[in-house]
Formats: C-alpha cells, structure tokens, sequence
C-alpha cells in the first residue's frame, strides 16, 4: 500500500487531463447503464481494498460535519455537542463544520477508527464512487482520485470499460 501511496500523485498527474476529457464527456451525455457499470467497479475494488492498510483519506483531509454528524458523535463521546465542536470543529471559509487539523483526530495508529460506527456522513460514503450520477460530482471525484488509491483505480477501470 505504501507504494501505492507514494505513486499516486505521479499517477494522477499523468493522467490528469484524460481523466478530466473522460469527466466532461459524461457530463455531455452520461451512458444509460453509467451507474449500474460505476456501482459494479466499485464494489469489484473495494472487494480487493482494505481501506485500514491505507487510511490516507482520514490522514490527509477532513470530513464535512452535518448537524446530524455532530450531535450523534458527541452523544457517542458523552459531551455536549458545543464541547464536541469546541474540542474538534472549526467553520470553513464555505460555513462548514471541519476538523480543526488531520489527520483525524479519531484515527488510531493502527489505522482503525476510534468512532467508526457513529462516523459523519461524509466519512461513511467516501470515496464517493458508488454514487448515483457520479457525472454530477466530477470535481469532486477528481479531488477524491488524488487522495484515495481506490478511487483512482475505480476512474481507471471506468476510462476503460466506458466508451
């Protein structure tokens, strides 16, 4: 995975412009099956990905935090959500909750998460390739290919198997 880690700016950077010809492509007429052929690689790589042997999602940036979020994870730590934010949150420049630093504060050494099962939204859904029209959320999923080995192999396979 190490390896893996250390190649992915490289990779990324190569393919950079044909990864962003492929997006807008989509974008102008996304495929009938898109979802049904995105959904099927994504759970092809994740089937072969265990995401503890990386975790460079949780090491290299942060979630967004929803009211939801916030209120189930302080319940969780047994504080009172304004302690949770103090403690943790900030407001970004969008108005958003964030992390005040990464990595996450949460992540183990062993890369195991220390409030996985009360995570935020953002976190549960990341990297975000299963998601329906994922045409929409080209930006975002060209951000996502940058810091999730994952992600980049599953916009590959999609670069190959779309015409």
């Amino acid at each position: 995975m190490r390896d893996q880690l250390e190649q992915l700016p490289q990779q990324v950077k190569d393919t950079a412009s044909q990864t962003k010809k492929f997006f807008q492509k989509l974008k102008k007429r996304p495929p009938k099956k898109l979802d049904e052929l995105t959904l099927a690689i994504h759970e092809e790589v994740f089937a072969e990905t265990n995401c503890m042997d990386c975790a460079n999602c949780c090491k290299t940036t942060g979630p967004l935090f929803e009211r939801k979020d916030i209120g189930r994870i302080a319940k969780y730590l047994r504080m009172k959500p304004a302690q949770f934010e103090a403690n943790y949150l900030r407001i970004d420049e969008d108005n958003d909750w964030v992390l005040q630093s990464v990595p996450c504060p949460f992540l183990a050494e062993d890369n195991a998460c220390s409030i996985y099962d009360v995570r935020p939204k953002a976190c549960r859904e990341f990297p975000h390739t299963d998601r329906p029209k994922i045409h929409q959320i080209a930006e975002h999923t060209l951000k996502n290919v940058a810091i999730c080995p994952a992600a980049f192999t599953i916009v590959e396979k999609m670069k190959e198997r779309l015409p």
